[in-house]
């Protein structure tokens, strides 16, 4: 143990507003989507950044319902995008966010794939300019992005931390499981030879694996919680503009009903997602200095994701999040019992 205990509170749990739906048709507009997120019961906030025409209703919704806006997310093409960062952070200030969670895309505007010094000098200025504004930018681990070879992910903190500045993520490993027993998927980037050579390791179960490297190195401030299992599925039900199917990054989280998923559903396949979950509980659970803050559901009705499916997106939220409370809870338990005096809560910002 590292430092004094914590409390339920020192973790809030989100859903982030695109998981706010049952199935990728018929979406609430977002001022339902903000009465679905309260009325559930299980979330502290919601995770969004609206559109400028959703703007006002958005705000208007968080007020009535009393519920904050702590997180949002973007996608940035390096070179390109530098001004709509600034903007996005603009409104998270204004809905009273803590972190902004950046999806930097593999390639620049000029064609290149992002180098590791571009990504960390984007980093840099964009930790910066999210700071003067009471945001914490993290950068995602994610597919399509400059991270999703995941042995740049160190490589890139390293260059930030020689300039003397922390570098933050958000986990989601969903990206990592599926890949698991993936062999075209870890071909991305070229990440396979790593993985076959015994560089990367992917599986949870072994120690030294990636997710827990990035989990010991303190870099997670921010986490996304969306089940995927070893070798998911192909989302064959949605088909992007170029007709390939979704890649299948997500996973129901509870059973669904005949006909609802494109597979036979196994509980048990889920183990190694949740794995990395409590690992990542733990660690915040014993070290008075984990950047952890708080944890977005985010099933979500993307054609990589669950496009096409039967099953409710949001009621599979509901149950992460359930989840994710009880564990976190016997996380606290195996930790032992917190000093009052010395763990308060997280302060949660007006959203208005």
């Amino acid at each position: 143990m590292t430092g004094i205990p914590r409390q339920l509170s020192d973790l809030l749990i989100g859903c982030t507003a695109g998981g706010a739906t049952h199935q990728d048709t018929n979406i609430p507009d977002i001022a339902t989507k903000v009465q679905m997120v309260k009325d559930a019961g299980v979330f502290d906030y919601i995770d969004r950044t609206p559109p400028d025409d959703e703007f006002p209703a958005l705000l208007k919704a968080c007020e009535r319902h009393d519920l904050p806006v702590l997180a949002s997310g973007w996608f940035y093409v390096l070179g390109r995008d530098e001004a709509l960062f600034e903007r996005n952070i603009h409104k998270a200030q204004l809905l009273g966010g803590m972190v902004h969670n950046v999806q930097l895309l593999t390639h620049h505007a000029d064609g290149h794939v992002a180098t590791d010094e571009e990504v960390a000098a984007f980093y840099l200025r964009a930790s910066e300019y999210a700071a003067r504004h009471g945001v914490v930018a993290c950068m995602e681990v994610h597919v399509n992005m400059w991270s999703e070879h995941f042995g740049r992910v160190e490589q890139v903190a390293a260059l930030v931390r020689q300039r003397g500045v922390a570098f933050h993520i958000t986990l989601d490993h969903s990206h990592v499981i599926f890949k698991m027993d993936n062999p075209q998927e870890q071909l991305v980037q070229g990440m396979k030879a790593d993985v076959d050579a015994g560089r990367l390791v992917l599986d949870p179960a072994v120690p030294g694996h990636v997710a827990g490297c990035w989990i010991d190195g303190n870099l997670v401030r921010h986490a996304h919680a969306r089940a995927a299992v070893p070798a998911n599925p192909v989302n064959h039900w949605a088909r992007h503009p170029d007709g390939s199917p979704g890649r299948g990054i997500q996973y129901p989280f509870i059973r669904p009903h005949p006909g609802e998923y494109l597979a036979e559903w196994n509980e048990a396949l889920l183990e190694p997602w949740k794995r990395v979950v409590r690992e990542l509980m733990a660690h915040h659970a014993t070290d008075v200095h984990s950047a952890l803050r708080h944890i977005s559901c985010e099933f979500i009705p993307a054609v990589d994701y669950g496009a096409g499916h039967k099953y409710s997106i949001f009621d599979n939220n509901i149950a992460c999040a359930r989840w994710l409370r009880d564990a976190w809870g016997q996380a606290l338990a195996a930790a032992g019992p917190a000093d009052p005096m010395l763990s308060r809560p997280p302060e949660i910002p007006h959203h208005g």
